[in-house]
């Protein structure tokens, strides 16, 4: 079934962001503007992989987290609500979230364990926007899956090449780290998980 993105107005706030888009679970607000994420099937297979591999260590475990299907984070920022492509909630948390129980929005940092972006062409807003507002937020554990090596030179180097930024909550700050091909992802907030990077950047050669 086709999705038609409907045509929202600028200076949107949360409240008509959340009622005017409807079922379009593409769409995210950022300053009051709303940003179509346009997921390619390569870019979907690698948030699924990332969400299967989670959810069997958060089983293992017995944790009290989940992955919801969709799920907008209001940040700090005015007329700013992202859309993670993989976000690892803490359930006991919700009791505490003035819109959980109307609308799939969390609001307070304590909530989210974990995010994950899988880069698309706009990385810019994945490397510095969403990596601003994450930290702000105090989100613990933030990881950039830029499985083609579309990031600027300032943040994956040269020559270019697949790498997941894992970014883990220091103080008020994220420290750095970044993994490539031979490299396994190793989870500060879910003991015991680890993935290989080169399953995710599988998918860097597929159309």
């Amino acid at each position: 079934m086709a999705i038609t993105t409907p045509v929202l107005p600028p200076g949107l706030t949360l409240e008509q962001f959340v009622s005017l888009q409807g079922d379009n679970d593409r769409l995210e607000l950022i300053d009051g503007e709303v940003v179509d994420l346009e997921p390619t099937g390569s870019h979907e297979q690698v948030a699924a992989l990332l969400s299967r591999k989670l959810n069997v260590a958060i089983d293992r475990l017995s944790l009290p987290y989940f992955i919801p299907h969709r799920c907008l984070i209001q940040t700090f920022s005015m007329g700013t609500a992202l859309r993670p492509d993989v976000v690892v909630l803490d359930e006991s948390q919700l009791g505490r979230e003035p819109l959980w129980r109307q609308e799939p929005v969390i609001t307070l940092g304590d909530t989210v364990k974990l995010v994950a972006e899988v880069v698309s062409t706009n990385w810019q807003n994945d490397y510095a926007r969403k990596f601003e507002e994450y930290e702000a937020l105090g989100v613990p554990e933030y990881w950039i899956v830029d499985y083609r090596g579309l990031g600027g030179k300032y943040y994956i180097g040269l020559p270019k090449q697949p790498t997941v930024t894992q970014c883990c909550l220091r103080g008020d700050s994220y420290e750095r780290r970044s993994l490539r091909r031979g490299e396994v992802l190793a989870s500060e907030v879910i003991p015991g998980f680890e993935l290989a990077v080169d399953a995710l950047f599988t998918y860097s050669d597929r159309r």
